[in-house]
Protein backbone atom coordinates (compact mmCIF):
# COMPACT_ATOMS: atom_id res chain seq x y z
CA UNK A 1 0.00 0.00 0.00
CA UNK A 2 1.72 3.24 -0.71
CA UNK A 3 0.12 6.49 1.42
CA UNK A 4 1.55 9.09 -0.35
CA UNK A 5 2.59 10.03 -4.22
CA UNK A 6 6.03 10.71 -4.46
CA UNK A 7 7.96 6.74 -4.47
CA UNK A 8 10.89 6.76 -6.95
CA UNK A 9 10.00 4.68 -10.46
CA UNK A 10 12.06 1.86 -9.48
CA UNK A 11 10.09 0.88 -6.06
CA UNK A 12 6.69 1.38 -8.01
CA UNK A 13 7.75 0.36 -11.75
CA UNK A 14 9.86 1.64 -13.80
CA UNK A 15 7.31 3.28 -16.72
CA UNK A 16 10.65 3.93 -19.24
CA UNK A 17 11.75 0.43 -19.56
CA UNK A 18 14.98 1.03 -17.97
CA UNK A 19 14.33 -1.71 -15.36
CA UNK A 20 16.57 -4.56 -15.74
CA UNK A 21 13.93 -7.07 -14.22
CA UNK A 22 11.22 -5.71 -16.32
CA UNK A 23 11.73 -9.18 -18.76
CA UNK A 24 10.94 -11.27 -15.58
CA UNK A 25 8.43 -9.05 -14.58
CA UNK A 26 6.71 -10.16 -17.85
CA UNK A 27 7.69 -13.64 -17.85
CA UNK A 28 6.04 -13.76 -14.39
CA UNK A 29 2.56 -12.22 -16.20
CA UNK A 30 2.71 -14.75 -18.68
CA UNK A 31 3.11 -17.57 -16.70
CA UNK A 32 0.00 -16.55 -14.57
CA UNK A 33 -2.29 -16.98 -17.03
CA UNK A 34 -1.02 -20.64 -17.96
CA UNK A 35 -3.69 -22.58 -16.71
CA UNK A 36 -1.83 -25.38 -15.30
CA UNK A 37 0.74 -23.43 -13.68
CA UNK A 38 -2.59 -21.57 -11.77
CA UNK A 39 -3.95 -24.97 -11.37
CA UNK A 40 -0.55 -26.14 -9.26
CA UNK A 41 -0.60 -22.89 -7.40
CA UNK A 42 -3.82 -23.31 -6.31
CA UNK A 43 -3.48 -26.79 -5.11
CA UNK A 44 -0.59 -25.84 -3.23
CA UNK A 45 -2.64 -23.50 -0.99
CA UNK A 46 -5.36 -26.16 -0.83
CA UNK A 47 -3.02 -29.19 0.24
CA UNK A 48 -1.87 -26.49 3.06
CA UNK A 49 -4.67 -24.76 4.65
CA UNK A 50 -6.08 -28.96 4.37
CA UNK A 51 -2.86 -29.92 6.54
CA UNK A 52 -3.46 -27.32 8.80
CA UNK A 53 -7.31 -28.23 9.25
CA UNK A 54 -6.62 -31.34 9.70
CA UNK A 55 -4.51 -30.17 12.58
CA UNK A 56 -7.51 -28.99 14.04
CA UNK A 57 -6.15 -25.21 13.04
CA UNK A 58 -9.30 -23.38 11.43
CA UNK A 59 -8.45 -21.61 7.86
CA UNK A 60 -10.17 -19.07 5.95
CA UNK A 61 -11.97 -21.24 3.22
CA UNK A 62 -11.62 -21.82 0.20
CA UNK A 63 -7.56 -21.23 0.63
CA UNK A 64 -6.09 -18.51 -1.60
CA UNK A 65 -4.55 -18.21 -4.75
CA UNK A 66 -0.90 -17.18 -2.82
CA UNK A 67 -1.56 -17.94 0.74
CA UNK A 68 -3.26 -19.56 3.35
CA UNK A 69 -4.92 -17.22 6.09
CA UNK A 70 -4.97 -19.23 9.83
CA UNK A 71 -7.90 -18.16 12.18
CA UNK A 72 -5.55 -16.94 14.99
CA UNK A 73 -8.28 -16.07 17.50
CA UNK A 74 -9.58 -19.62 17.02
CA UNK A 75 -5.87 -21.11 18.06
CA UNK A 76 -5.36 -18.99 20.48
CA UNK A 77 -8.86 -18.16 22.03
CA UNK A 78 -7.47 -16.84 25.58
CA UNK A 79 -5.33 -14.12 23.96
CA UNK A 80 -7.84 -10.74 24.01
CA UNK A 81 -7.38 -8.85 20.62
CA UNK A 82 -6.00 -6.14 22.96
CA UNK A 83 -3.13 -8.07 23.25
CA UNK A 84 -2.80 -9.35 19.62
CA UNK A 85 -3.14 -13.04 19.41
CA UNK A 86 -2.29 -13.09 15.38
CA UNK A 87 1.12 -11.12 16.29
CA UNK A 88 1.97 -14.11 19.24
CA UNK A 89 1.16 -16.92 16.74
CA UNK A 90 3.27 -14.79 14.14
CA UNK A 91 6.31 -14.95 16.36
CA UNK A 92 5.20 -18.54 17.54
CA UNK A 93 5.57 -19.96 14.30
CA UNK A 94 8.69 -17.92 13.75
CA UNK A 95 10.30 -19.32 17.11
CA UNK A 96 8.92 -23.28 16.56
CA UNK A 97 9.95 -23.32 12.90
CA UNK A 98 11.71 -20.08 11.65
CA UNK A 99 8.45 -19.45 9.27
CA UNK A 100 7.64 -16.25 8.44
CA UNK A 101 4.10 -14.98 8.43
CA UNK A 102 2.16 -11.80 8.99
CA UNK A 103 -0.58 -11.04 11.36
CA UNK A 104 -3.51 -9.34 9.86
CA UNK A 105 -5.82 -8.69 12.74
CA UNK A 106 -5.79 -5.92 15.59
CA UNK A 107 -2.09 -4.70 14.70
CA UNK A 108 -2.80 -3.43 11.25
CA UNK A 109 -6.58 -3.06 11.68
CA UNK A 110 -7.78 -1.60 14.69
CA UNK A 111 -7.88 2.37 15.39
CA UNK A 112 -9.52 4.58 18.30
CA UNK A 113 -13.02 5.77 17.70
CA UNK A 114 -12.83 9.53 17.12
CA UNK A 115 -15.43 10.40 19.36
CA UNK A 116 -14.34 7.91 22.56
CA UNK A 117 -11.10 7.01 22.03
CA UNK A 118 -12.35 3.37 22.78
CA UNK A 119 -10.59 1.08 20.46
CA UNK A 120 -12.01 -0.49 17.54
CA UNK A 121 -10.88 -4.10 16.73
CA UNK A 122 -11.37 -6.03 13.48
CA UNK A 123 -13.51 -9.07 13.28
CA UNK A 124 -10.61 -11.31 12.32
CA UNK A 125 -7.85 -12.05 13.62
CA UNK A 126 -5.88 -13.92 10.96
CA UNK A 127 -2.15 -14.75 10.34
CA UNK A 128 -1.25 -15.02 6.59
CA UNK A 129 1.03 -17.59 5.36
CA UNK A 130 2.28 -16.40 1.93
CA UNK A 131 3.49 -19.21 -0.76
CA UNK A 132 6.15 -17.76 -3.08
CA UNK A 133 5.97 -18.86 -6.81
CA UNK A 134 8.37 -21.43 -7.44
CA UNK A 135 9.73 -21.65 -4.09
CA UNK A 136 8.32 -23.83 -1.82
CA UNK A 137 7.91 -28.12 -2.22
CA UNK A 138 4.92 -30.40 -0.21
CA UNK A 139 7.79 -31.07 1.89
CA UNK A 140 8.16 -27.90 2.58
CA UNK A 141 4.62 -27.53 3.45
CA UNK A 142 4.77 -30.48 5.36
CA UNK A 143 7.50 -28.75 7.66
CA UNK A 144 4.71 -25.52 8.03
CA UNK A 145 1.93 -27.98 9.21
CA UNK A 146 3.68 -29.71 11.62
CA UNK A 147 5.02 -26.32 13.22
CA UNK A 148 1.70 -24.98 13.59
CA UNK A 149 0.72 -28.25 14.74
CA UNK A 150 2.89 -28.17 17.67
CA UNK A 151 2.23 -24.66 18.61
CA UNK A 152 -1.53 -25.57 18.72
CA UNK A 153 -0.70 -28.14 21.02
CA UNK A 154 0.47 -25.92 23.21
CA UNK A 155 -1.28 -23.11 22.81
CA UNK A 156 -2.63 -22.11 26.51
CA UNK A 157 1.23 -21.67 27.20
CA UNK A 158 1.16 -18.41 24.61
CA UNK A 159 1.33 -15.19 25.81
CA UNK A 160 0.32 -12.07 24.09
CA UNK A 161 1.99 -9.28 23.09
CA UNK A 162 1.89 -5.15 24.19
CA UNK A 163 3.14 -2.38 21.90
CA UNK A 164 6.63 -0.68 23.07
CA UNK A 165 6.38 1.30 19.72
CA UNK A 166 3.55 2.03 17.23
CA UNK A 167 3.75 4.59 15.00
CA UNK A 168 0.52 6.33 14.16
CA UNK A 169 0.21 5.26 10.48
CA UNK A 170 0.98 2.12 9.00
CA UNK A 171 1.90 0.93 12.29
CA UNK A 172 2.23 -3.04 11.36
CA UNK A 173 5.41 -2.51 9.14
CA UNK A 174 7.70 -1.05 11.95
CA UNK A 175 5.85 -0.99 15.76
CA UNK A 176 8.18 -2.98 18.28
CA UNK A 177 6.54 -5.37 20.59
CA UNK A 178 7.56 -7.16 24.14
CA UNK A 179 5.33 -10.31 25.81
CA UNK A 180 2.86 -9.98 28.13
Amino acid sequence: MILREGFPAPTVADSAGRDPSKRWRLVCSLEGLDEAYLAYRLSQTAYLAARLNDAGIPTIQPAGGHAVYLDAASVLPHIPQAEFPGQALCVELYREGAIRGVEIGSVMFAYPDPDSGKMIYPKLELLRLAIPRRTYTQSHLDYVADCAAKIKSRAASVRGYKFTYAPELLRHFTARFEPL
